[in-house]
């Protein structure tokens, strides 16, 4: 699953294809502040090579499934967060016009920030993914992070609280001032999604 997302995101840079985007173009369009730089990417249809049996899935339903949280590389849901920008780059027989008319179709239902409404980034490469007609893959900066980085906090303290495993890093010659640091790191990452999660501009805003 892992490589077929990692063959989605560079597909544009090995095949040629009618919108090409590049890893720059990711990170200039999907980062808009330096510290939120964390993405939830989904793959749709979501198989791996092993799977023989793959349903074909219709274009529509294909950007349909991109948004929902059974599609997603992590435990999160997007329709649940709001988006800072998305990127949804497309392989195989699919045109301009059918990801036009999903964005127009998905839009009214998600939430972006008021300041950028219109924070989409799209990429079509014309060569298709090993036994399927078309796929997405799907980027997006997204509030619903913050559910991921809260999960990862309470783990790590369980353990910080019985010093479990902090003699490898003390003998590395890490201190408990760089946890401290850490977590404080972390909880301001928190609190900076936290904020713009209660700024949406709300569904259809335009």
């Amino acid at each position: 699953i892992v490589a077929n997302m990692m063959l989605g995101l560079t597909c544009s840079s090995r095949f040629e294809g009618a919108l090409n985007i590049d890893m720059n173009e990711i990170a200039m369009n999907l980062v808009p502040y330096p510290r939120m730089h964390y993405l939830v990417s989904s793959v749709t249809p979501l198989y791996a090579l092993a799977d023989v049996n793959v349903p074909l899935r219709r274009v529509d339903q294909m950007f349909t499934d991109a948004f929902t949280r059974d599609h997603q590389l992590i435990k999160a849901d997007p329709r649940h967060g709001t988006f800072l920008a998305c990127a949804l780059m497309v392989r195989g027989n699919v045109q301009l016009s059918d990801m036009r008319r999903n964005i127009d179709r998905l839009r009214p239902s998600l939430n972006f920030v008021p300041w950028n409404q219109e924070g989409w980034k799209t990429g079509l490469c014309s060569v298709p993914a090993i036994n399927q007609p078309f796929s997405l893959l799907s980027l997006s900066n997204n509030t619903c992070i913050v559910n991921t980085f809260d999960n990862l906090r309470g783990r790590f303290m369980k353990l910080y609280r019985r010093k479990a495993h902090v003699h490898h890093y003390s003998q590395a010659g890490v201190g408990a001032a760089a946890f401290s640091a850490s977590l404080n790191s972390l909880d301001e990452l928190v609190a900076d999604y936290s904020r713009l999660q209660g700024s949406s501009g709300g569904r259809g805003s335009t």
